[in-house]
Order: structure tokens, then sequence, then C-alpha cells
């Protein structure tokens, strides 16, 4: 019998929140597995973590009409069905959903087998996964404090995003070493997520000749999408796991997209940030909820993809440059509570009633 089964994926940002709670829970012997995409995505994230991982068919969850709909609607009924003869199988005690269209089928099939359900939204408002999944959980644990329940009329608690210890222990002397950055420079992180974000890239690109001027400038751009590099003070990764935290805290300003996760992490961190959300166009709108929550509390200058060209850009990052300390006194607001530890007591709670 397993313990805690997690489930989650489609992005980086429906696993690496689970990563600390397995840290945690592994040093008190707790047996743990995952489920997640064919992909393999997941579990390379997973990789080096105490935790069984397997996989299912999921079709994605779309609320616009295509004819794929048709299609991924078979593989969502086939997730279940492998998800019920999984579960079957592994026999948690308690299933811990972090959302992500992967996650339906496992959630379904857990209410099916009567085993305990918890919901992580990361989001200011719940994504649809979770819409879905909220009439068969048990409890809803949000990221945010003003945040959205939707219709869920079960226990919900304000418990934040676990993040990771390297991240809220981060060493900017190291990251500035790492990246070869001097000392008392100003240094201008770019972050798109974990898939990268072509018209950000696109963007940031045509305004280096500005920005090189009084900016170095890291730049995670996605897999496959470095590009040739014609300046020194000009670096790009496809993705930083190892010494995140580090290039974090050595940023003095955070371009990004409005991920939850990011987001969260710029907050908790007090890092100035200028979020770039994505359209409603490509989005459920999610990201532009993140951002204008952010902005409204004044942690963060926003600029909507509408309105980013090159000049824009280099206008709102210099803006948000010269009131520098003025965010950094909102941020400095902001109070965390200590997530892992808060949903580590409640899934122990849930396993000594199971």
């Amino acid at each position: 019998m397993t313990d805690i089964l997690f489930t989650g994926g489609g992005t980086a940002g429906h696993v690496i929140p689970i990563i600390p709670l397995i840290e945690k829970l592994s040093a008190k012997g707790i047996e743990m597995a995952f489920i997640g995409t064919a992909s393999g995505f997941e579990s390379d994230l997973l990789r080096s973590y105490p935790v069984e991982y397997y996989s299912i068919p999921s079709g994605k969850l779309r609320r616009y009409f295509s004819l794929r709909n048709i299609i991924d609607a078979f593989r969502v009924l086939l997730g279940i069905f492998r998800s019920y003869v999984l579960l079957g199988r592994i026999r948690p005690r308690v299933v811990f959903s972090k959302g992500g269209f992967v996650s339906f089928p496992v959630v379904f099939a857990a209410r099916l087998r009567r085993i305990p359900i918890l919901l992580h939204e990361s989001d200011v408002t719940p994504g649809l996964a979770n819409k879905l999944s909220m009439p068969f959980a048990d409890k809803l644990y949000l990221n945010f404090p003003d945040a959205s329940s939707g219709n869920f009329s079960g226990d919900t608690i304000t418990t934040g995003t676990p993040i990771r210890k390297d991240l809220l222990f981060g060493d900017p002397i190291k990251g500035r070493q790492v990246l070869g950055v001097p000392e008392n420079q100003p240094l201008l992180l770019v972050t798109g997520g974990s898939l990268g974000a072509d018209l950000l890239n696109q963007t940031i690109r045509s305004s280096l000749p500005d920005l090189l001027d009084k900016f170095w400038v890291v730049h995670i751009c996605g897999h496959g999408k470095v590009c040739e590099r014609a300046n020194e003070r000009y670096m790009q990764f496809e993705y930083i796991d190892k010494d995140w935290g580090d290039v974090l805290a050595a940023a003095d300003l955070v371009v990004s997209r409005a991920g939850a996760n990011i987001v969260y992490e710029l907050l908790v961190l007090g890092k100035p940030n200028l979020l770039i959300p994505l359209s409603r166009k490509a989005s459920r709108g999610d990201q532009i909820e993140n951002a204008n929550y952010a902005k409204k509390k004044g942690y963060s200058s926003v600029i909507y993809e509408e309105d980013l060209d090159p000049e824009n850009l280099v206008s709102r990052i210099e803006e948000t440059w010269t009131r520098l300390a003025e965010f950094k006194g909102y941020l400095s607001h902001f109070k965390a509570p200590d997530s892992v530890s808060i949903i580590c007591e409640e899934l122990y709670s849930y396993l000594q009633k199971n």
C-alpha cells in the first residue's frame, strides 16, 4: 500500500511545487507515488526523488471548440480506466492533485475507489482541471489569500505554494559567480516559464541594443530556443535547475510571464518584477488575473501582451528600475505561510484517518 499519490502535469508548474513535499515526507518514511503524462516530462523532473512514477493517457481539456476535443474525450476516458486500474494496484491512502489536464482522470478514478482527494490551486481563479475535480474533492488549498475557490463547497485553506529550499536560500554572490556577472552591475533576469515564450524572446532580443547599455541580461528562453550570442553581457539558457535559486537571488529585476508559481516565488523572495501575462487568445486568462492581483497589491509592474513591443518593453523596464525602492517596500509586506509544513500536516492528518 502507498501512503500518498500525487498527480499533476502538463507544465513544470504542476510538478515542481510537489518536490518540497516529497523531500519532507520521505524523511518521515512516507511511501509515495506520482501519476503524470506519458511524455516523460514529469518523470524527468522527479527522477532523482523517492517516488514511484506511473503514466496515463489523457486528452487536453479545452474551453473552446476543436475537433481534437472528440479524440481527447476518448483519451480522458482511457485515462480514467487506466487510473482506476493503477489505483487498485497502488492502493494510496490519499490523493493530492496539483492540477493540469492529466489530474482529472486520476481524481475521478480516486472518487470511484472512495479515496480522499485534496486539491491545490495555484492561480487566482481555478483552472479547468481543478474545476472539474472539485465536486469529487474533500479539501481545496489556495495559493493567494484573495483567490477564488470557484463553486467548491468544502473546506478551503490558504496555504501558499511549496517552494524548494534552494530558492528560499539562494546565494546572490554565488549566482553572479555562476553567471560571470561582476558585482555591482545591474542584472536583469528574463524568463518565459519552463516551456519558453516566443513573443517575449523575440521582443527581448530586439530590445538588447538599448538594454545592454545598462544591464547584464540573463535570458531563460526555453528548450531549443537559444540563438547565436552576440554580446558577452547577454547570456541565454534553455532552462536552469541546479543553480536557479542562486541566479534568482542575484537578479536585481525580473521580467517574467505571470504563471502562478513564478509570481508567487517573486513575491516570497521580494524580487521587483515586470510581468507580461499570456493573452486570453493563448490561455484562459489565468496569467492576466495573476498579474492584475500582483499589480493591484503594488508588488509588480505589468505589460499586457497586446502592448508588448521593444519600445514599450524598454520604457517599462526603465520605469520599474527607477521605482525599485517603491516595489521593494510593497513586497516587504507580503507574508508567506509555511506552505510545506501546512500541507504536510494536512497530509499526515489524512493518513491517520485512513
